[in-house]
């Protein structure tokens, strides 16, 4: 027993951790949370600021000057137009080439997965030189184009082209993991009772990949809006033909004409901040959904 006790004392209970360490590790959050505002606030809140109080150090006079300008509402109708078309084509293939990817197994679906992934990983205007290269006046279908009159490449085809490229995969990156945690137990009830596929669709899948869908529609439009590289390669920049809103801002700035510029600038933030509140709600929904 003596011994033991004697044990006991040589070897006394390890002392609390030092206040030091715990002080530094309670401030661990705090640094790195102060570093994120500081890098976001640098390279994105302060930029963003910039643009709307340069906009509007004049007040609101040349900001209306300016969206009547011919050329500044043809942007806009361009920018419109675009984003109008490319968005239904992109849902339909996104919903499309989702559902294949979830509830079927062939041959090449990992590489279908890649291909879709591809605006990701290639730069715009390499996207923009491909379309070029394809359809301009010397690319492979540059002869047979121009042998019937149709001209793809500096018009809007081009454009439309290239601003489907950019925003194809959005729809179907959103869509496939929610048709993944669905699973089939409810369709293949749906088709004991007598449905059919077209009607499971619509009345069991669509109702449970709506937030998802929209979720991925919301991104789609704000990347068709927004698509400088790409469309610039393929527009020709023409004012008031084929200029859209993004091209529209930084031909006015090369012209010195900055409050035309900024005010194009607002408009396109304001659908960036629209976009990212859209965005934020249909998360919030779908976590909801999912809890």
């Amino acid at each position: 027993m003596a011994n033991l006790n004697s044990s006991v004392a040589d070897h006394p209970q390890s002392s609390p951790e030092p206040a030091t360490f715990k002080e530094r590790k309670n401030f661990a959050p705090a640094i790195l949370i102060a570093i994120s505002f500081l890098y976001l606030g640098l390279v994105l809140l302060l930029p963003a600021a910039n643009v709307f109080v340069t906009a509007f150090s004049k007040g609101f006079g040349p900001i209306l000057a300016a969206v009547q300008r011919p050329d500044f509402q043809n942007a806009i109708k361009l920018t419109l137009g675009l984003a109008v078309i490319a968005l239904p084509l992109n849902t339909i293939f996104g919903l499309s080439a989702a559902w294949a990817i979830a509830r079927n197994q062939f041959p090449g679906k990992a590489l279908l997965l890649s291909i879709i992934d591809l605006p990701f990983s290639i730069s715009p205007v390499v996207a923009g030189l491909m379309i070029v290269l394809l359809y301009g006046r010397l690319g492979w279908f540059g002869s047979w184009l121009e042998a019937n009159d149709i001209k793809v490449v500096f018009a809007f085809p081009g454009m439309l082209l290239a601003t489907i490229f950019v925003s194809m995969p959005f729809i179907a990156r959103e869509v496939i993991p929610v048709l993944d945690e669905m699973g089939t137990d409810q369709e293949e009830a749906a088709r004991t009772l007598g449905a059919s596929d077209w009607q499971i669709f619509w009345r069991v899948v669509i109702p449970n990949i709506r937030w998802g869908l929209l979720y991925g529609l919301v991104l789609t439009n704000a990347r068709a809006m927004g698509e400088f590289g790409a469309v610039s390669v393929v527009s020709g920049n023409i004012a008031s033909k084929t200029q859209s809103l993004p091209l529209f801002v930084e031909e006015s700035y090369k012209q010195y004409e900055t409050e035309v510029a900024y005010s194009a600038a607002v408009l396109l933030a304001l659908l960036a901040v629209v976009t990212l509140i859209l965005k934020e709600i249909l998360e919030r929904r779908t976590s909801k959904k999912q809890s």
